[in-house]
């Protein structure tokens, strides 16, 4: 593409930042250019977005008909998997799933809370009642 033909379309992320792409500049060389966003890559943003709430949403719900603990729906919302809270708080990933079931999760200590907490950058408190105070 060339220089002139770079998109500057609004994107998903166009106020917090601009995309590096390739494009040939006048003599036929490649260089780096700013780009605000691309169209086409808004819309495929967005899909991915939905489809990422859907499965926030589905979380919670298995939550609040108990077939799930609290720790699914912050995995979900913080885009986390049980590799990642593992490393975040020292339990094993066989854990963290045992974890995940709502008769299990109400029998944890206020330690083990605390360490699901710090990894999901919550309370205590909101990680029980799964209410979310963002910042």
């Amino acid at each position: 593409m060339k220089k002139e033909e770079i998109p500057q379309d609004d994107g998903a992320l166009n106020k917090l930042t601009k995309e590096v792409v390739y494009a040939v500049d006048s003599s036929g060389r490649y260089s780096t250019e700013l780009s605000t966003g691309w169209d086409v890559k808004t819309k495929a943003l967005d899909v991915a977005w939905e489809d990422i709430q859907k499965r926030i949403e589905e979380s919670r719900q298995k939550v609040l008909r108990g077939e799930a603990s609290p720790i699914l729906y912050f995995m979900e919302l913080r885009l986390m998997d049980m590799g990642i809270v593992s490393a975040y708080t020292g339990f094993w990933k066989w854990t963290i799933k045992r974890h995940m079931k709502a008769d299990v999760f109400k029998k944890l200590t206020d330690e083990k809370l605390k360490k699901y907490a710090g990894a999901f950058n919550i309370s205590v408190e909101e990680l029980k009642t799964m209410t979310v105070h963002e910042q």
